[in-house]
Parts: structure tokens; C-alpha cells; sequence
């Protein structure tokens, strides 16, 4: 049996819109992948209880499903501010790289 290999098809064109909608997807992507490892720390920094007295305990009571539902929903509110940051600044390379294709028009004539 002989293995499949890649063969670029030649004489294809890809869309300008593929183009920009591939970019801002992988834009996206990273931004909410980034978003998943950027926001827990930030969550947790932001709901720890400051310290009134140096060096007693703080004390604290919270209702857990609650803060269940407070801590996902934050994280997902996160990634989706992630991946729209992601897809916005995947925009401008997409729009880069489109703007400057060579066109397969006519050929002027002199």
C-alpha cells in the first residue's frame, strides 16, 4: 500500500474571504486559548479577601454554588472578550495579505 501524501493542487485560488474568515478563526482561537490561562489567576486575585488585621486569618463564609456560577461565568465572559480580541487582531494580517494578491484579469493591452 502506498501512503498518501500532500499535493498542493495547482491552479486553485483561494478567496479573499476564505482568506479573512481562516485568520480571524485562528485569531480566535488563540485568543480564547490565551483568555483560559490569563483569566483564572486574574479571577483569583480579584476574589481573595484582603487582610484586615496582620497576620490573623481571614475568615470567610460564601455560598459555593454561587460562586460556582460567579467563577464559570466569568471565565467564559473571559474567553469570549479573548476570542473576539483574537478575531479583530487576526483581521488585520487577513486584510494585509488579501489586499496584496496578484489579480488574474485580463492582460492589459499596450
Amino acid at each position: 500500500m502506498r501512503a498518501a501524501t500532500y499535493r498542493p493542487m495547482r491552479g486553485t485560488r483561494v478567496s479573499r474571504t476564505t482568506t479573512i474568515l481562516l485568520y480571524m478563526l485562528i485569531g480566535a482561537l488563540v485568543g480564547a486559548v490565551t483568555a483560559s490561562f490569563v483569566v483564572p489567576p486574574f479571577l483569583a486575585w480579584y476574589n481573595e479577601p484582603g487582610a484586615i488585621n496582620a497576620g490573623k486569618q481571614v475568615e470567610t463564609l460564601c455560598n459555593i454554588p454561587e460562586l460556582i456560577h460567579y467563577t464559570s461565568s466569568r471565565l467564559l465572559r473571559g474567553q469570549l472578550i479573548g476570542a473576539i480580541i483574537g478575531a479583530l487582531v487576526g483581521l488585520v494580517p487577513a486584510l494585509m495579505r488579501s489586499r496584496h494578491r496578484p489579480s488574474d484579469g485580463l492582460p492589459i493591452s499596450a
